[in-house]
């Protein structure tokens, strides 16, 4: 039996995932105050995604040019960063260089989004020790990638309104959880035409069950510690692993995980950037992602479209090449 055979189907896939992250529309009340430089217009603001729910939005747009709208590339941040961040920024900017519209956001407990009172009360990991803890189930939050997901989702939607957006021309990347949250969005979002994961593409199920979950784990370790005192545990293990992401990230060991959803993308321009010696990202697991994208683009006679790099003896983290062969594939399809 081929290893795409023990998957769930791609429309199942999408179905399922877009129901979980469904909630009720909210009108977008776009607010942006406008900066224009010798090099650059730079718009800073924010759109609702939810009813209370704010999305920062940084935007670099090209100056020196008659176009009045450009192909767009999301750009998405890591556990920890921002927006605003100097790789995020230096990203946005090469873009507009290009032509192409960069846009950033903060993800959720991240950047703007991340009041004093949130910060004092953990901040993004006390957001998922939270949702862990969560007792009301008509209201589960899913800070631990999903929402940020479904901010993308509207993020999208509100693009294609925009006179200066190029809809059929949008493209998405992202590092680490950026990366993920990448691979999880745009898989499913047939309207992202690129995606770029960097340092994101990876398989949860593999990493548990072989006992390489501790970097993946360790980026939100005070929520895994919780849960494991909360089940009554001396230390964090295979077992409260997955009940926390049962509760938090549910799926991710299934139908969710990246070698399920990377098929989605087909036949659509991937390019997956990893490193070789990456503890979030095991390679191992990793290539069993690589291996479901692969048979999908092969079945689907698209394989010119799908790029997979490994940088050798590197751990987690974008390297040089990583970025400027991020920024040639968006060059060459976008």
């Amino acid at each position: 039996m081929a290893q795409s055979d023990s998957y769930l189907p791609a429309d199942k896939v999408a179905s399922d995932f877009t129901s979980l992250l469904k909630r009720p529309a909210t009108p977008f009340r776009p607010s942006f105050e406008v900066t224009r430089t010798d090099s650059v217009i730079i718009e800073k603001g924010f759109i609702y995604s939810e009813a209370n729910e704010k999305i920062p939005i940084l935007i670099y747009k090209p100056v020196h040019t008659k176009l009045k709208s450009f192909p767009v590339v999301i750009c998405l941040h890591g556990t920890g960063g921002n927006k605003s961040q100097g790789d995020i920024k230096r990203f946005l900017y090469k873009f507009s260089t290009m032509g192409i519209m960069g846009i950033a956001i903060d993800a959720r407990y991240h950047g703007e989004r991340l009041t004093d009172s949130l910060k004092a009360t953990g901040g993004y990991v006390g957001a998922i020790t939270r949702a862990w803890q969560n007792t009301d189930s008509s209201h589960q939050e899913h800070p631990f990638y999903f929402d940020t997901v479904y901010d993308l989702w509207r993020l999208t939607d509100y693009l294609i309104t925009r006179p200066d957006v190029q809809p059929k021309r949008i493209g998405m990347t992202g590092i680490s959880m950026g990366g993920i949250e990448t691979w999880m969005a745009a898989s499913v979002d047939k309207r992202i035409k690129v995606a770029v994961p960097m340092i994101g593409v990876q398989s949860f199920k593999w990493s548990l069950e072989n006992n390489k979950w501790q970097g993946r784990v360790g980026t939100i370790k005070g929520a895994h510690l919780q849960a494991a005192k909360d089940l009554g545990d001396s230390a964090i293990n295979q077992q409260n692993i997955l009940q926390l992401w049962n509760k938090v990230v549910p799926g991710i060991t299934g139908e969710f995980d990246c070698p399920s959803m990377i098929r989605l993308f087909a036949p659509r321009p991937l390019l997956i950037l990893n490193s070789e010696l990456d503890q979030n990202c095991p390679l191992p697991g990793a290539k069993i992602a690589f291996s479901a994208a692969a048979a999908t683009y092969e079945s689907a006679h698209a394989t010119d479209k799908l790029k997979i790099y490994v940088a050798p003896n590197t751990p987690h983290k974008v390297t040089p090449e990583h970025e400027q062969m991020m920024f040639e594939w968006f060059g060459k399809w976008l």
